[in-house]
């Protein structure tokens, strides 16, 4: 089955409103496999003609679009494979069925099987990691998040006490070396990076500690960084991408820690980004709070 990539043509909002009613929308059912591939379930629509569903980057210019035809299933559903080998960048793609000769209209999502991702380990023996979550919009419609990197570095469990930031992770599609340090850069002003060492368990995977009191003489937003091989090697950006969890931010949250300071206080503590990329967030101690 082979995907092939259009140049788009539809509004560039992700809901169109035009104040007529609107058909009831076809809906898919997602299976995720753990290579990184998709495959879709979609009701069948009812008109005659060749069916694909489309996915269209969302904010895209100019448009781009990768339509993936629709096949009749055993059970009377429209089936649309998304293989691995197929890269989607980096973004929002919002999930249409389109009827030959008609207009696409936006699917909802129906049942999602993501199990696969669930502590998902990807070889990396391409050199990238390759990430599609499926998910409902706040309209509740279907799209699919998706990342793209090479390398990438993976972040895993992470652990707070009064003095900073511990965690471990997995690098992917390079290796580490004995040169190997995590930079905290912050944001709007490059100029501005903190360094720590890392603990290498291995060419992959490595443990880091990141003092807060270094932190807290700038406020704003510190992004944390790998250089798996010193200066010499590539800089990656540590995430956690590898789950079922398409959106971490409001999912994944952290206690904030008061930190004396130059000025007196500034709490301190780590988020993970709309992306997904791990950072830390150091802000002015609310009037009235009790310390951490």
């Amino acid at each position: 089955m082979t995907a092939v990539f259009t140049r788009g043509t539809l509004d560039s909002s992700e809901e169109a409103t035009t104040g007529e009613p609107q058909p009831i929308a076809p809906r898919a059912d997602c299976i995720a496999d753990s290579a990184g591939g998709l495959t879709f379930d979609v009701t069948d629509p009812g008109e005659a003609g060749a069916a694909h569903l489309l996915l269209r980057l969302r904010e895209s210019d100019p448009p781009v679009e990768v339509r993936l035809p629709l096949a009749p299933a055993a059970d009377g559903s429209l089936r649309a494979a998304l293989p691995s080998s197929v890269e989607l960048a980096e973004g929002r793609w919002n999930a249409y069925a389109q009827v030959e000769g008609g207009e696409p209209r936006r699917l909802v999502p129906g049942v999602n099987d993501l199990r696969s991702l669930v502590d998902r380990a990807p070889s990396g023996s391409r050199g990238h990691v390759a990430v599609r979550i499926p998910y409902a919009t706040k309209q509740g419609n279907l799209s699919v998040r998706a990342w793209l990197r090479a390398p990438h570095t993976e972040v895993g469990e992470l652990r707070i006490d009064g003095t900073g930031l511990t965690g471990h992770g997995r690098v992917y599609g390079t290796a580490l070396t004995g040169a190997a340090r995590i930079e905290a850069v912050l944001r709007g002003d490059v100029s501005r990076v903190l360094r720590a060492e890392v603990t290498p368990a291995g060419t992959a995977d490595f443990g880091f500690a990141l003092p807060y009191a270094e932190l807290a003489d700038a406020e704003g937003v510190w992004d944390l960084w790998l250089h798996p091989a010193g200066d010499e090697g590539p800089r990656i950006r540590l995430a956690r991408l590898l789950d079922d969890v398409a959106d971490k931010k409001p999912i994944f949250t952290y206690p904030a820690t008061r930190v004396d300071c130059v000025g007196g206080q500034v709490e301190v503590g780590p988020y993970y980004t709309n992306d997904n990329d791990l950072a830390v967030r150091v802000s002015a101690t609310a009037v009235g709070t009790s310390g951490a």
